[in-house]
């Protein structure tokens, strides 16, 4: 079965960045990364899930961290320059970025937000994003995420 492009995805080819898709049934009771990664039979530390965050001066930050950890949201406000930040309210989600939760892509928002990447990503040949669908997602390097999304990497995850 081949996958319907998505806008993630086909803005990856607009950049001629190497991915691949892979779609895992969806559990409407379970939209949770961890569940992605079980899914897919993958370790859940390469499936980075996408929480959108607004700092104390309104902006709006995207940040990817592995699926089974918490953010900090401390580190993320001061990675970000900010005094602090909380996450967006789940029904602010489509509006903000496109996306709805459990298929939130940090790749073709509607608009580039300043976007950070927990730096566990480097510890990965091969990592996994949202597409943009819940179901679906994207295989790439974490190099590709990195350049496509414009991200800094910094710890981000309470430890």
């Amino acid at each position: 079965m081949s996958l319907k492009k998505t806008n993630a995805a086909r803005f990856l080819d607009t950049l001629k960045l190497p991915y691949t898709m892979s779609s895992y049934a969806v559990d409407e009771e379970d939209l949770s990364a961890t569940h992605a990664a079980a899914s897919l039979g993958v370790d859940a530390a390469c499936v980075f899930k996408t929480l959108v965050a607004r700092d104390d001066a309104k902006r709006i930050l995207v940040a990817c961290i592995p699926a089974a950890e918490e953010i900090d949201l401390k580190a993320l406000a001061k990675v970000a320059n900010a005094k602090r930040c909380e996450l967006v309210a789940v029904k602010e989600l489509l509006g903000l970025t496109g996306y709805i939760r459990g298929g939130c892509s940090p790749l073709a928002m509607k608009k580039q937000y300043a976007t950070f990447i927990d730096e566990s990503i480097h510890q990965h040949e091969k990592i996994y994003v949202s597409a943009g669908l819940r179901g679906v997602q994207l295989c790439l390097s974490p190099s590709v995420l990195i350049e496509a999304s414009k991200a800094v990497c910094e710890p981000l995850i309470k430890l």
